[in-house]
């Protein structure tokens, strides 16, 4: 008994402080995605059998915040077999423990808010195009790249190829030598209408009854030996952020 309240995970979290802030937090995301929005859910069936780990979700990014908060609630309602919707109260004391989320680290120091969200699986990189704003290069940090593949191994990854809100924005190569290194299985998410409901950070409410959307594509075929261009070609084009998407002048 003792055990189940000192249990961390993959980053060193308490697993039942988790149980916990995914319950609380939980409540306010699902009320606000049931009753404050259309809210639709597409693809769970793409989820229903996926393994245990190892698995990395791709996402475009509209939100600094309600974007991965619908992702993990949608998560947890396929657990508990709630396929394409938004299911009761029930799920959030089934949840997803090992379930974590890559952002950065500025982002998620710069307020009470995001330090607590992120005990619930954050992966705080630091980003090495950008910093406070402005443009910088430098190299990854090699504990960034442990830390990603230390969760991958324990559970699921959330992660936002493009490094920003900011549509069509090329993707960071870093996802490719991710996905090369740990060979995961990869799912594309692609995500519409949180811009015109929420705030840039996803916590402020702008517009209610906003149609909001959440597609959960097929798990895409990679070849891990490929060059990280035709990786992340792929990987920008399921989640309908490459060129090809790009609107038309």
């Amino acid at each position: 008994m003792f055990k189940f309240f000192i249990r961390r995970d993959a980053l060193g979290n308490w697993i039942f402080f988790k149980r916990i802030l995914f319950f609380v937090l939980g409540l306010v995301v699902r009320y606000r995605f049931k009753r404050l929005y259309d809210t639709q859910i597409k693809g769970a069936e793409h989820i229903v059998n996926l393994p245990k780990r190892n698995v990395l979700f791709v996402s475009n990014h509209q939100t600094y915040f309600a974007d991965v908060a619908l992702i993990i609630l949608a998560l947890f309602n396929i657990k508990n077999n709630v396929l394409n919707r938004i299911g009761s109260i029930l799920t959030l004391f089934n949840p997803i423990l090992r379930i974590y989320f890559i952002a950065a680290r500025e982002t998620m120091k710069s307020g009470i808010l995001p330090r607590v969200f992120t005990k619930g699986g954050g992966i705080l990189i630091k980003r090495s195009w950008r910093e406070k704003g402005k443009s910088v290069r430098r190299r990854v940090d090699k504990e960034d790249v442990e830390k990603i593949s230390k969760a991958l191994k324990d559970g699921w990854v959330i992660t936002f190829p493009q490094g920003t809100t900011t549509p069509f924005v090329k993707g960071r190569k870093g996802t490719a030598h991710m996905i090369k290194k740990n060979h995961p299985i990869v799912v594309p998410i692609v995500i519409d209408g949180f811009r015109r409901a929420f705030d840039k950070k996803g916590l402020r409410i702008k517009k209610k009854g906003t149609e909001i959307k959440l597609t959960f594509k097929e798990p895409l075929i990679i070849n891990y030996d490929d060059d990280d261009d035709i990786i992340m070609h792929q990987i920008m084009y399921a989640i309908e952020q490459s060129e090809e998407f790009h609107p038309k002048v």
